[in-house]
């Protein structure tokens, strides 16, 4: 939601990517934000707020962020983050190509110090 707008308009948060053994055990930084808003900030705002989250309320040590190569605009935002592009891979289930991202707690620290 946004100030203009009450109705749920997307969201970001933190989960494991069970779906992609090869980077377990670690947890996953994701949004989906309704095309409307794109453009706006919010994944970049409210990815901030939960790596921030994750490395000083939860004690991470490293969080990862999956998205597909042709996704530009994700993987854009896991750079404005502070995330570096770790590896390419694929779906274990559905072959898709997958981009992973990651981001250590002592590289958020310095970021945002």
């Amino acid at each position: 939601m946004t100030k203009e707008n009450p109705a749920l308009i997307g969201f970001v948060g933190l989960a494991p990517p069970d779906f992609l053994p090869e980077v377990m055990p670690t947890v996953e930084v994701g949004w989906r934000i309704d095309p409307d808003y794109w453009g706006r900030g919010l994944a970049t705002e409210g990815g901030r707020a939960a790596l921030d989250f994750g490395f000083n309320v939860l004690g991470l040590k490293e969080i990862v962020s999956i998205c597909e190569p042709a996704n530009v605009a994700s993987w854009r935002v896991m750079e404005r983050l502070g995330m570096v592009h770790d590896h390419d891979t694929k779906h274990p289930a559905l072959g898709v190509p997958l981009r992973v991202f990651k981001l250590a707690r002592h590289q958020w620290r310095l970021a945002t110090s």
